[in-house]
Protein backbone atom coordinates (compact mmCIF):
# COMPACT_ATOMS: atom_id res chain seq x y z
CA UNK A 1 0.00 0.00 0.00
CA UNK A 2 2.71 2.46 0.67
CA UNK A 3 3.67 2.81 -2.69
CA UNK A 4 0.28 3.62 -3.80
CA UNK A 5 -0.57 6.02 -0.77
CA UNK A 6 0.14 9.05 -2.95
CA UNK A 7 -2.82 7.98 -5.46
CA UNK A 8 -5.05 9.71 -2.80
CA UNK A 9 -3.24 13.40 -2.73
CA UNK A 10 -3.18 14.10 -6.45
CA UNK A 11 -1.40 17.28 -7.18
CA UNK A 12 -3.96 19.59 -7.96
CA UNK A 13 -1.25 22.16 -9.00
CA UNK A 14 0.11 19.61 -11.79
CA UNK A 15 -3.62 18.56 -13.04
CA UNK A 16 -4.53 22.63 -13.39
CA UNK A 17 -1.08 22.68 -15.23
CA UNK A 18 -1.98 20.10 -17.60
CA UNK A 19 -5.36 20.84 -18.00
CA UNK A 20 -4.58 24.19 -18.77
CA UNK A 21 -1.95 23.72 -21.63
CA UNK A 22 -4.33 21.72 -23.16
CA UNK A 23 -7.00 23.71 -23.36
CA UNK A 24 -5.07 26.29 -24.73
CA UNK A 25 -3.99 24.00 -27.83
CA UNK A 26 -7.79 22.99 -28.16
CA UNK A 27 -8.49 27.01 -28.20
CA UNK A 28 -5.60 27.29 -30.87
CA UNK A 29 -7.10 24.63 -32.88
CA UNK A 30 -10.34 25.91 -32.61
CA UNK A 31 -9.60 29.62 -33.67
CA UNK A 32 -7.55 27.83 -36.76
CA UNK A 33 -10.49 25.70 -37.54
CA UNK A 34 -8.66 22.57 -37.42
CA UNK A 35 -8.07 19.69 -35.36
CA UNK A 36 -4.10 19.91 -34.22
CA UNK A 37 -4.31 16.72 -31.88
CA UNK A 38 -1.76 14.24 -32.76
CA UNK A 39 -2.21 11.25 -30.85
CA UNK A 40 1.55 10.27 -32.14
CA UNK A 41 2.41 13.18 -30.03
CA UNK A 42 4.63 12.22 -27.08
CA UNK A 43 1.70 13.02 -24.53
CA UNK A 44 2.11 16.40 -21.62
CA UNK A 45 1.76 14.35 -18.97
CA UNK A 46 3.63 11.18 -17.34
CA UNK A 47 2.44 7.60 -16.61
CA UNK A 48 3.12 8.90 -12.41
CA UNK A 49 0.34 11.73 -13.30
CA UNK A 50 -2.03 9.12 -14.42
CA UNK A 51 -1.21 6.79 -11.34
CA UNK A 52 -1.63 9.61 -9.18
CA UNK A 53 -5.01 10.54 -10.28
CA UNK A 54 -6.56 6.79 -9.29
CA UNK A 55 -7.48 6.32 -6.00
CA UNK A 56 -5.66 4.32 -3.26
CA UNK A 57 -8.32 1.79 -3.05
CA UNK A 58 -8.49 0.91 -6.82
CA UNK A 59 -5.22 -0.97 -6.35
CA UNK A 60 -6.15 -3.38 -3.39
CA UNK A 61 -7.03 -7.00 -4.39
CA UNK A 62 -9.52 -8.88 -2.50
CA UNK A 63 -9.35 -12.13 -3.15
CA UNK A 64 -12.44 -13.42 -1.70
CA UNK A 65 -14.06 -10.71 -3.82
CA UNK A 66 -12.07 -12.33 -6.97
CA UNK A 67 -13.08 -15.90 -5.79
CA UNK A 68 -16.96 -14.92 -5.90
CA UNK A 69 -16.62 -13.68 -9.36
CA UNK A 70 -15.20 -17.40 -10.06
CA UNK A 71 -17.82 -19.26 -7.57
CA UNK A 72 -20.48 -17.04 -9.70
CA UNK A 73 -19.25 -17.73 -13.18
CA UNK A 74 -18.70 -21.43 -12.69
CA UNK A 75 -22.17 -21.52 -10.96
CA UNK A 76 -23.50 -20.52 -14.16
CA UNK A 77 -21.55 -22.28 -16.89
CA UNK A 78 -22.72 -25.55 -14.84
CA UNK A 79 -26.14 -24.16 -14.74
CA UNK A 80 -26.54 -23.70 -18.85
CA UNK A 81 -24.65 -27.08 -18.93
CA UNK A 82 -27.55 -28.52 -17.05
CA UNK A 83 -30.53 -27.10 -19.18
CA UNK A 84 -28.56 -28.07 -22.32
CA UNK A 85 -28.66 -31.64 -21.24
CA UNK A 86 -32.20 -31.09 -19.46
CA UNK A 87 -34.12 -29.61 -22.59
CA UNK A 88 -31.95 -30.92 -25.10
CA UNK A 89 -33.92 -29.04 -28.22
CA UNK A 90 -33.02 -27.33 -31.34
CA UNK A 91 -34.73 -24.43 -29.65
CA UNK A 92 -32.54 -23.82 -26.69
CA UNK A 93 -29.21 -25.08 -27.92
CA UNK A 94 -28.45 -21.52 -30.15
CA UNK A 95 -29.23 -19.83 -27.00
CA UNK A 96 -27.09 -22.41 -24.88
CA UNK A 97 -23.93 -21.67 -27.47
CA UNK A 98 -23.66 -18.49 -27.75
CA UNK A 99 -24.75 -17.92 -23.66
CA UNK A 100 -22.43 -20.35 -22.79
CA UNK A 101 -19.42 -19.35 -25.05
CA UNK A 102 -19.82 -15.98 -23.66
CA UNK A 103 -19.28 -17.53 -20.07
CA UNK A 104 -16.38 -19.34 -21.41
CA UNK A 105 -15.28 -15.95 -22.34
CA UNK A 106 -15.57 -14.40 -18.72
CA UNK A 107 -13.69 -17.69 -17.26
CA UNK A 108 -10.68 -16.50 -19.49
CA UNK A 109 -10.65 -13.12 -18.28
CA UNK A 110 -10.51 -14.32 -14.61
CA UNK A 111 -7.78 -16.65 -15.37
CA UNK A 112 -6.38 -13.60 -17.06
CA UNK A 113 -6.38 -11.78 -13.79
CA UNK A 114 -4.42 -14.46 -12.24
CA UNK A 115 -1.97 -14.25 -15.08
CA UNK A 116 -1.32 -10.48 -14.03
CA UNK A 117 -1.81 -10.97 -10.42
CA UNK A 118 -4.69 -8.82 -9.86
CA UNK A 119 -6.49 -11.24 -8.44
CA UNK A 120 -4.77 -11.88 -5.47
CA UNK A 121 -1.34 -10.98 -3.75
CA UNK A 122 -1.11 -14.27 -3.30
CA UNK A 123 0.94 -15.78 -5.82
CA UNK A 124 0.15 -19.59 -5.58
CA UNK A 125 -3.84 -18.51 -5.08
CA UNK A 126 -3.38 -17.05 -8.63
CA UNK A 127 -1.52 -19.67 -9.76
CA UNK A 128 -4.13 -22.39 -8.72
CA UNK A 129 -7.27 -20.53 -9.59
CA UNK A 130 -5.33 -19.83 -13.26
CA UNK A 131 -4.57 -23.30 -13.86
CA UNK A 132 -8.26 -24.23 -13.03
CA UNK A 133 -9.82 -21.53 -15.27
CA UNK A 134 -7.91 -21.53 -18.13
CA UNK A 135 -7.23 -25.48 -18.71
CA UNK A 136 -11.11 -25.72 -18.63
CA UNK A 137 -11.15 -23.60 -21.76
CA UNK A 138 -7.73 -25.42 -22.99
CA UNK A 139 -5.53 -22.53 -22.46
CA UNK A 140 -1.87 -22.83 -21.14
CA UNK A 141 -1.85 -20.67 -18.41
CA UNK A 142 1.42 -19.90 -17.84
CA UNK A 143 2.61 -20.34 -21.34
CA UNK A 144 -0.09 -17.52 -22.19
CA UNK A 145 0.99 -15.64 -19.24
CA UNK A 146 4.28 -15.31 -19.85
CA UNK A 147 3.76 -13.93 -23.62
CA UNK A 148 0.57 -11.77 -22.93
CA UNK A 149 3.21 -9.81 -20.28
CA UNK A 150 5.61 -9.93 -22.97
CA UNK A 151 2.40 -7.92 -24.84
CA UNK A 152 1.79 -5.56 -21.79
CA UNK A 153 5.29 -4.55 -21.75
CA UNK A 154 5.69 -3.52 -25.18
CA UNK A 155 2.18 -2.84 -26.38
CA UNK A 156 2.49 -0.87 -29.27
CA UNK A 157 6.01 -1.99 -30.64
CA UNK A 158 5.85 -3.20 -33.94
CA UNK A 159 8.61 -5.73 -33.46
CA UNK A 160 8.41 -6.54 -30.03
CA UNK A 161 4.44 -6.48 -29.05
CA UNK A 162 2.77 -9.93 -29.04
CA UNK A 163 -0.94 -9.78 -29.55
CA UNK A 164 -2.05 -9.06 -33.41
CA UNK A 165 0.98 -7.43 -34.14
CA UNK A 166 1.62 -5.17 -37.26
CA UNK A 167 3.88 -6.55 -40.59
CA UNK A 168 6.65 -5.02 -41.87
CA UNK A 169 5.87 -3.93 -45.69
CA UNK A 170 8.50 -6.68 -46.42
CA UNK A 171 7.36 -9.60 -44.30
CA UNK A 172 3.35 -8.59 -45.47
CA UNK A 173 4.58 -9.14 -48.90
CA UNK A 174 6.72 -12.07 -48.58
CA UNK A 175 3.05 -13.92 -47.32
CA UNK A 176 1.05 -16.10 -50.37
CA UNK A 177 -2.10 -15.26 -51.45
CA UNK A 178 -3.96 -17.89 -48.71
CA UNK A 179 -2.30 -16.99 -45.88
CA UNK A 180 -3.12 -12.87 -46.19
CA UNK A 181 -6.26 -14.31 -46.84
CA UNK A 182 -7.16 -16.27 -43.91
CA UNK A 183 -5.74 -13.26 -41.96
CA UNK A 184 -7.01 -10.07 -43.63
CA UNK A 185 -10.72 -11.79 -44.30
CA UNK A 186 -13.64 -12.03 -42.03
CA UNK A 187 -14.20 -14.32 -40.41
CA UNK A 188 -11.27 -16.60 -40.74
CA UNK A 189 -9.05 -14.10 -38.08
CA UNK A 190 -11.81 -14.66 -35.46
CA UNK A 191 -10.70 -18.22 -35.49
CA UNK A 192 -7.10 -17.53 -35.38
CA UNK A 193 -6.81 -18.03 -30.82
CA UNK A 194 -5.99 -21.81 -31.10
CA UNK A 195 -3.48 -21.80 -34.02
CA UNK A 196 -1.68 -18.58 -32.23
CA UNK A 197 -0.91 -20.73 -29.21
CA UNK A 198 0.74 -23.33 -31.34
CA UNK A 199 2.56 -21.12 -34.23
CA UNK A 200 2.25 -17.44 -32.85
CA UNK A 201 2.13 -15.03 -35.77
CA UNK A 202 3.73 -14.43 -38.88
CA UNK A 203 7.72 -13.43 -38.50
CA UNK A 204 7.62 -14.94 -34.59
CA UNK A 205 8.03 -18.71 -34.07
CA UNK A 206 7.69 -20.70 -30.91
CA UNK A 207 4.51 -22.38 -29.49
CA UNK A 208 3.29 -21.58 -25.85
CA UNK A 209 3.09 -25.66 -25.37
CA UNK A 210 6.80 -26.22 -25.87
CA UNK A 211 9.07 -25.08 -22.59
CA UNK A 212 12.05 -24.55 -25.32
CA UNK A 213 10.21 -22.00 -26.79
CA UNK A 214 11.73 -18.41 -28.08
CA UNK A 215 8.80 -17.16 -25.80
CA UNK A 216 10.13 -18.77 -22.55
CA UNK A 217 13.39 -18.33 -20.45
CA UNK A 218 15.47 -21.41 -19.13
CA UNK A 219 13.93 -20.54 -15.51
CA UNK A 220 10.29 -20.68 -16.64
CA UNK A 221 10.41 -24.08 -18.68
CA UNK A 222 9.16 -25.97 -15.80
CA UNK A 223 6.21 -23.46 -15.47
CA UNK A 224 5.04 -23.81 -19.08
CA UNK A 225 5.29 -27.77 -18.81
CA UNK A 226 3.16 -28.02 -15.65
CA UNK A 227 0.34 -26.03 -18.00
CA UNK A 228 0.70 -27.88 -20.75
CA UNK A 229 0.23 -31.24 -18.63
CA UNK A 230 -2.49 -29.50 -17.33
CA UNK A 231 -3.37 -28.70 -20.80
CA UNK A 232 -3.62 -32.18 -21.72
CA UNK A 233 -5.16 -33.60 -18.88
CA UNK A 234 -8.16 -31.72 -19.65
CA UNK A 235 -8.29 -32.64 -23.67
CA UNK A 236 -7.70 -36.08 -22.34
CA UNK A 237 -10.90 -35.76 -19.81
CA UNK A 238 -12.98 -34.84 -23.02
CA UNK A 239 -11.66 -37.67 -25.04
CA UNK A 240 -12.67 -39.37 -22.47
CA UNK A 241 -16.26 -37.75 -21.67
CA UNK A 242 -17.09 -38.40 -25.48
CA UNK A 243 -17.00 -42.23 -24.92
CA UNK A 244 -19.75 -41.64 -21.98
CA UNK A 245 -21.92 -39.30 -23.46
CA UNK A 246 -21.15 -39.82 -27.22
CA UNK A 247 -18.61 -37.42 -29.79
CA UNK A 248 -21.38 -35.69 -31.35
CA UNK A 249 -23.28 -34.40 -27.85
CA UNK A 250 -19.76 -32.96 -26.53
CA UNK A 251 -19.34 -31.49 -29.56
CA UNK A 252 -22.40 -29.68 -28.51
CA UNK A 253 -21.84 -29.03 -25.20
CA UNK A 254 -18.33 -28.14 -25.47
CA UNK A 255 -17.01 -27.60 -29.01
CA UNK A 256 -19.31 -25.02 -30.17
CA UNK A 257 -18.89 -22.92 -26.83
CA UNK A 258 -15.57 -23.27 -26.93
CA UNK A 259 -15.57 -21.91 -30.46
CA UNK A 260 -17.87 -18.87 -29.51
CA UNK A 261 -15.00 -18.34 -27.17
CA UNK A 262 -12.67 -18.01 -29.71
CA UNK A 263 -14.44 -15.50 -31.51
CA UNK A 264 -15.18 -13.41 -28.60
CA UNK A 265 -11.34 -13.60 -27.29
CA UNK A 266 -10.02 -12.56 -30.94
CA UNK A 267 -13.12 -9.99 -31.66
CA UNK A 268 -11.94 -8.22 -28.21
CA UNK A 269 -8.40 -8.53 -28.28
CA UNK A 270 -8.25 -7.53 -31.51
CA UNK A 271 -10.32 -4.53 -31.70
CA UNK A 272 -8.84 -2.97 -28.24
CA UNK A 273 -5.59 -2.61 -30.36
CA UNK A 274 -7.23 -1.70 -33.96
CA UNK A 275 -10.19 -0.52 -36.07
CA UNK A 276 -10.64 3.27 -34.09
CA UNK A 277 -12.07 5.69 -36.22
CA UNK A 278 -8.76 7.54 -36.73
CA UNK A 279 -5.82 5.29 -37.32
CA UNK A 280 -3.77 5.37 -34.17
CA UNK A 281 0.08 4.74 -34.33
CA UNK A 282 2.71 1.87 -33.55
CA UNK A 283 6.55 2.76 -32.72
CA UNK A 284 9.76 1.75 -33.27
CA UNK A 285 13.02 2.79 -31.79
CA UNK A 286 13.28 6.15 -29.77
CA UNK A 287 9.69 6.75 -30.05
CA UNK A 288 8.38 4.22 -28.40
CA UNK A 289 7.42 4.33 -24.63
CA UNK A 290 5.93 2.23 -22.23
CA UNK A 291 3.08 5.15 -21.91
CA UNK A 292 3.02 6.31 -25.18
CA UNK A 293 2.82 2.12 -26.57
CA UNK A 294 -0.35 1.92 -23.81
CA UNK A 295 -2.02 5.42 -25.18
CA UNK A 296 -2.69 3.38 -28.60
CA UNK A 297 -5.00 0.99 -26.65
CA UNK A 298 -8.54 1.83 -27.43
CA UNK A 299 -11.63 1.15 -24.98
CA UNK A 300 -14.99 -0.35 -26.10
CA UNK A 301 -18.27 -0.62 -24.74
CA UNK A 302 -20.14 -3.82 -24.69
CA UNK A 303 -23.33 -2.92 -23.50
CA UNK A 304 -25.02 -5.81 -21.31
CA UNK A 305 -21.23 -7.95 -21.87
CA UNK A 306 -19.57 -5.49 -20.07
CA UNK A 307 -20.22 -6.91 -16.57
CA UNK A 308 -20.48 -10.56 -17.82
CA UNK A 309 -16.52 -10.85 -18.85
CA UNK A 310 -15.69 -8.68 -15.65
CA UNK A 311 -15.01 -4.98 -17.38
CA UNK A 312 -12.44 -6.26 -20.03
CA UNK A 313 -13.64 -3.25 -22.07
CA UNK A 314 -11.72 -0.46 -19.73
CA UNK A 315 -8.73 -1.58 -21.48
CA UNK A 316 -6.61 1.92 -21.54
CA UNK A 317 -6.09 1.77 -17.64
CA UNK A 318 -5.69 -1.83 -17.56
CA UNK A 319 -2.75 -2.16 -20.12
CA UNK A 320 -1.13 1.01 -18.35
CA UNK A 321 -1.62 -1.14 -14.68
CA UNK A 322 -2.76 -4.44 -15.16
CA UNK A 323 -1.83 -5.00 -11.35
CA UNK A 324 -5.65 -2.87 -10.95
CA UNK A 325 -8.39 -5.68 -10.08
CA UNK A 326 -10.80 -5.44 -12.89
CA UNK A 327 -13.71 -4.28 -10.27
CA UNK A 328 -11.60 -1.82 -10.23
CA UNK A 329 -11.09 -0.26 -13.77
CA UNK A 330 -14.03 1.42 -14.21
CA UNK A 331 -13.82 3.61 -11.62
CA UNK A 332 -9.94 4.19 -12.04
CA UNK A 333 -10.49 5.23 -15.51
CA UNK A 334 -13.29 7.69 -14.93
CA UNK A 335 -10.56 9.50 -12.35
CA UNK A 336 -7.57 8.83 -15.15
CA UNK A 337 -9.55 10.60 -18.08
CA UNK A 338 -8.73 13.94 -16.24
CA UNK A 339 -5.59 13.41 -17.07
CA UNK A 340 -5.17 11.84 -19.98
CA UNK A 341 -7.62 14.19 -21.82
CA UNK A 342 -7.58 13.77 -25.88
CA UNK A 343 -5.46 10.67 -25.52
CA UNK A 344 -8.05 8.48 -23.93
CA UNK A 345 -10.70 7.95 -26.76
CA UNK A 346 -14.23 8.28 -25.29
CA UNK A 347 -15.73 4.49 -26.58
CA UNK A 348 -18.67 4.18 -28.67
CA UNK A 349 -22.03 3.62 -26.28
CA UNK A 350 -23.20 0.10 -27.31
CA UNK A 351 -27.32 -1.20 -27.26
CA UNK A 352 -27.53 -4.08 -25.43
CA UNK A 353 -25.19 -5.96 -27.81
CA UNK A 354 -22.22 -4.58 -29.11
CA UNK A 355 -23.20 -5.09 -32.62
CA UNK A 356 -22.01 -1.74 -33.40
CA UNK A 357 -18.61 -2.98 -33.38
CA UNK A 358 -18.71 -5.55 -35.98
CA UNK A 359 -18.54 -2.72 -38.76
CA UNK A 360 -15.06 -1.55 -36.92
CA UNK A 361 -14.00 -4.79 -37.02
CA UNK A 362 -14.57 -5.74 -40.35
CA UNK A 363 -13.33 -2.13 -41.70
CA UNK A 364 -10.09 -2.36 -39.65
CA UNK A 365 -9.23 -6.05 -40.86
CA UNK A 366 -10.06 -5.40 -44.63
CA UNK A 367 -7.72 -2.46 -44.46
CA UNK A 368 -5.06 -2.64 -41.93
CA UNK A 369 -2.75 -4.58 -43.71
CA UNK A 370 0.94 -3.79 -42.57
CA UNK A 371 2.88 -0.64 -41.88
CA UNK A 372 6.18 0.72 -43.64
CA UNK A 373 9.93 -0.85 -42.82
CA UNK A 374 11.12 2.85 -42.28
CA UNK A 375 10.39 5.46 -39.49
CA UNK A 376 9.72 5.06 -35.65
CA UNK A 377 5.82 6.46 -35.76
CA UNK A 378 4.09 4.11 -38.38
CA UNK A 379 0.24 3.60 -39.75
CA UNK A 380 -1.28 0.50 -40.89
CA UNK A 381 -1.29 1.10 -44.70
CA UNK A 382 -3.50 -0.72 -47.20
CA UNK A 383 -2.27 -3.05 -49.79
CA UNK A 384 -5.22 -2.10 -53.11
CA UNK A 385 -4.03 -4.75 -54.90
CA UNK A 386 -5.52 -7.47 -51.90
CA UNK A 387 -8.56 -5.42 -51.17
CA UNK A 388 -9.42 -5.37 -55.06
CA UNK A 389 -8.99 -9.11 -55.37
CA UNK A 390 -10.84 -9.61 -52.72
CA UNK A 391 -13.57 -7.30 -53.40
CA UNK A 392 -14.05 -8.92 -57.34
CA UNK A 393 -14.71 -12.71 -54.93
Amino acid sequence: MAVFSGAAHYSNGASEQINGDRQTMKKQAAENGVDRFDPAAPPPFRIADIRAAIPAHCWVKNPWRSLYYVVQDVVVVLGLLAAAVYFNSWVFWPVYWISQGTMFWALFVLGHDCGHGSFSDNQTLNNVVGHILHSSILVPYHGWRISHRTHHQNHGHVENDESWVPLPEKLYKKLDYSTKFLRYKVPFPMFAYPLYLWYRSPGKSGSHFNPYSDLFKANERDLVMTSTICWGAMLGFLFYMSTIISPILLFKLYGIPYTIFVMWLDMVTYLHHHGHEKKLPWYRGKEWSYLRGGLTTVDRDYGLINKIHHDIGTHVIHHLFPQIPHYHLVEATREAKRVLGEYYREPIKSGPFPFHLIPNLVKSINTDHYVSDDGDVVFYQTDAEFSSKKNME
